[in-house]
């Protein structure tokens, strides 16, 4: 393969598919059936295993570990997958696995930050715009929706999903699903309040922040159970907000984390 973006001592397999203008560092290792979108960059020693596709205009730092098998004692040895979009950015030493089953797939959206050491295992599936700081753990089958910012050193459970523009505080130990639009904090995590910033930021306005600042004020301040949580948000205006607060409520299977 002749190509002056590609250092000499990258190992490519010969069924992998490499996009023009990417650029490929020294020692890289990229396997079997691998694609690689344009203009993504790919940092010395960074290691993509079988069966990955990686979008356009992405950046993997060194060390990075992309398709290794699935830690899942339980995993299969079919053809499993990791798909990532486009304009993401994977950080030093970061892991992402393959899923388990034959056939599954570890799915990632587009415009992530993943930073250092962050772990994403299989069977996970993560939105558009999400922001992990350092040494995030994300336990196999958890789904973080879209604009989620999770703090470093935070332990994700399997199964737990993440909500649309939710902050998760550093150090907290997520062993439920976390509300949308709330911060939650904490080794014994809870709802600290309205994720604010990050509102105004997205250019909610002024009406819907006030309306969700009402929720936590007038229900989760009160822990509610979850029944009694859908039946007061039946009081409230019917905005996207609102509705969207319900639906991941009756979708929960583990339960979600409160006041």
């Amino acid at each position: 393969m002749t190509n002056l973006n590609i250092h000499p001592s990258a190992i490519i397999d010969k069924t992998s598919n490499i996009s023009k203008n990417v650029e490929i560092g020294a020692n890289v290792i990229i396997g079997a059936n691998v694609t690689i979108g344009e203009k993504t960059k790919i940092l010395a020693n960074a290691i993509i295993e079988n069966n990955v596709t990686i979008g356009a205009n992405c950046h993997i730092y060194y060390g990075a570990v992309i398709g290794s098998k699935s830690q899942d004692l339980k995993s299969d040895d079919g053809e499993s997958f990791v798909i990532i979009g486009d304009n993401n950015t994977i950080r030093e030493y970061a892991t992402i696995n393959r899923a388990s089953k034959n056939g599954q797939k570890t799915i990632i959206g587009n415009n992530n930050l993943i930073m250092t050491y962050s772990h994403i295992a299989h069977d996970c599936i993560i939105g558009n715009n999400n922001i992990f700081s350092n040494s995030v753990n994300l336990a196999g089958h958890v789904i973080v929706e879209n604009n989620a910012v999770i703090g470093g050193l935070t332990g994700v459970h399997q199964f737990c999903r993440i909500g649309e523009f939710a902050m998760i505080g550093g150090l907290t130990r997520v062993n439920k699903d976390v509300l949308p639009y709330f911060i939650t904090v904490g080794s014994s995590a809870k709802i600290e309040g309205l994720n604010i910033i990050g509102l105004k930021r997205a250019n909610f306005d002024r009406e819907n922040i006030l309306l969700l600042q009402r929720v936590f004020d007038e229900i989760l301040i009160k822990n509610p159970t979850l029944n009694l949580f859908l039946e007061k948000l039946d009081e409230f205006k019917k905005t996207k907000e609102i509705l969207n607060l319900k639906k991941f409520l009756k979708d929960s299977k583990r339960g979600v984390i409160t006041f």
